[in-house]
């Protein structure tokens, strides 16, 4: 057997912290064979990225690292920083998940991967770096490269900016690409595109990928082996078909199961006659005459008393602007939207108020949507004291009886958003859009950004809320297999029209509509027999 081309032992990371030390990683080892793909797996906080971090010097000043990370018999660790930036570049490469961020605005495309030649590769002619660039564009599948050459980050797609930030890293023709959630903001149909990609780069040009991720699909898509990591240690590696057959980890027993699918059994759907949410012919429109861009157009749908409804579909599909519509918080151009019957549009003053007080609200980032001045207990009451009426012992009661509610203890009314985690914020976040007892709830992308076990508890959360207090739901989502588990009735959307729309087995069982169908095939199923099962019969078909 060869030797591996990375091997790591018995690394460990400390962070310094005030007049504390925090252990990061502690004695982590794996292997990288030459052509391989291994995924770092785990949730928030496990260590994953801080351990891909290590071997190429990208850690803050403060750390401190310990063990050995051999590239060829060369100890990462021991090098200066001089020796990890000539290493970093052009014998690995580091693909981030945020390309909107690590790409430069100011600077075209072209000029920034060219950068990379100029730094480590200065013998290089300009004729010969300009030919390179169009190469590597070549290399990642983008469209038409030469012409791209003087386009800037905000001009592309979020799929073809990724493949961008590939491009960079594969420069100088690294040994090993680590790739960081290199597709967690992206669509499923882009994300797909995306690991299709760096498995032909893996197969055409023999590139080793560290894969670090928390989505077991695309860990079942993409990789050979798996080190599932816990805490900031290993809780088990395996190859990829052994560990999804049979993990022997708890963690990674309970990681697996927490995993949404799509395939949910069939569930009873509730009689919905009265309409709580009605939405007719909504257009709308943005900007006038040859820039206007139409948001949404002819959009009808509605959601009824008890009943959960999907909005799904990619980024631009229209999805979170009738979400904002209904809110009264996006223009209607045309239509209506009708909250028990009274048109939002045609209310003003104290009347308007009065049904907006109806519509409790959940967006994807808990951070940004709670005020980190105000401890959670204010942040609950405030809608009861504004709008309810609430003060001193009435309001305390129904706060702490809210925390109850979504799970939290109500002692946890003094504490601070950043003093607790993502799921447990999201709770808070739940709790203050419960607390006025709508009748409508707009879930926009709630669960998203959080970790799979987490993710799990917000969505039992949601369907036991949903179950004792009635309200009709509109959930705005992306992900085909969390809506599976929740929702009664999917509409799908596609560039701000309805293209597809029925209850949750007809749409997701029995799609009709080419768009549907391709959503569906580019979701990735946690089943590596069944991911390689797909690829074999999209290459053959």
């Amino acid at each position: 057997m060869s030797a591996p081309l990375l091997d790591v032992r018995g690394l460990s990371v400390d962070f310094v912290v005030g007049s504390e030390t925090v252990s990061a990683v502690r004695d982590v080892s794996f292997t990288l064979g030459r052509r391989e793909v291994v995924a770092l797996v785990g949730e928030s906080g496990s260590g994953k990225s801080v351990t891909a971090l290590s071997l190429v010097g990208l850690l803050p000043r403060g750390a401190r690292v310990r063990g050995e990370a051999l590239l060829d018999g060369e100890d990462l660790l021991a090098m200066g920083r001089s020796q990890q930036e000539a290493v970093r570049g052009t014998r690995i490469g580091v693909v981030f998940q945020d390309p909107g961020s690590a790409l430069d605005p100011v600077f075209t495309i072209g000029s920034q991967i060219e950068e990379m030649l100029i730094v480590h590769r200065p013998g290089m002619s300009r004729a010969e770096r300009r030919a390179r660039v169009i190469e590597l564009l070549e290399q990642v599948e983008i469209a038409d490269p030469a012409s791209r050459l003087s386009s800037y980050p905000h001009q592309l797609s979020g799929g073809q900016a990724q493949r961008v930030m590939i491009a960079i890293a594969l420069a100088c023709d690294p040994e090993i690409l680590i790739a960081d959630e290199p597709t967690t903001a992206l669509d499923v149909t882009v994300q797909r595109e995306v690991l299709d990609v760096l498995r032909r780069l893996r197969d055409r040009i023999g590139t080793s990928i560290v894969m670090i991720t928390h989505d077991m699909g695309v860990v079942a898509d993409i990789a050979d082996r798996v080190v599932v990591m816990r805490e900031g240690r290993v809780e088990e590696a395996a190859g990829v078909r052994e560990l999804f057959a049979a993990p022997q980890a708890d963690y990674t027993q309970r990681l697996l199961a927490a995993v949404p699918r799509l395939g949910a059994p069939e569930r009873p759907v509730p009689a919905a006659e009265t309409a709580v949410l009605d939405v007719d012919d909504l257009s709308v429109v943005y900007g006038r005459g040859a820039r206007a861009v139409a948001a949404v157009h002819g959009v009808s749908l509605r959601v009824g008393e008890g009943e959960i409804v999907a909005l799904a579909g990619e980024s631009g599909s229209g999805k979170s602007t009738i979400g904002r519509c209904a809110l009264g918080l996006a223009p209607i151009s045309s239509g209506s939207v009708r909250i028990d019957g009274v048109d939002l549009a045609r209310v003003r003053g104290r009347r308007a108020v009065a049904v907006k007080r109806r519509v409790g609200v959940v967006f994807q980032n808990s951070t940004a949507a709670l005020d980190p001045r105000r401890t959670v207990g204010e942040s609950i009451g405030e809608p009861l004291r504004v709008h309810g009426g609430l003060r001193g012992a009435g309001l305390q009661a129904r706060t702490a009886e809210l925390l109850d509610a979504v799970g939290l203890p109500s002692a946890w009314h003094r504490r601070y958003p950043h003093e607790l985690s993502g799921g447990q914020r999201q709770r808070v976040a739940i709790a203050r859009a419960i607390s006025l007892r709508p009748r409508l709830l707009i879930a926009d992308e709630p669960t998203s950004a959080l970790d799979v076990s987490v993710q799990a508890t917000v969505l039992d959360l949601l369907r036991d809320l949903q179950r004792e207090l009635r309200f009709a739901c509109l959930f705005i989502s992306h992900d085909l297999a969390v809506v599976d588990e929740l929702c009664d009735r999917i509409v799908v959307l596609q560039r701000g029209v309805v293209v597809e729309e029925g209850s949750r087995i007809e749409v997701l069982r029995r799609p009709q509509h080419p768009y549907t169908r391709a959503l569906i095939a580019a979701a990735p199923v946690p089943d590596p027999v069944e991911q390689a099962r797909r690829r074999e019969a999209a290459l053959a078909g």
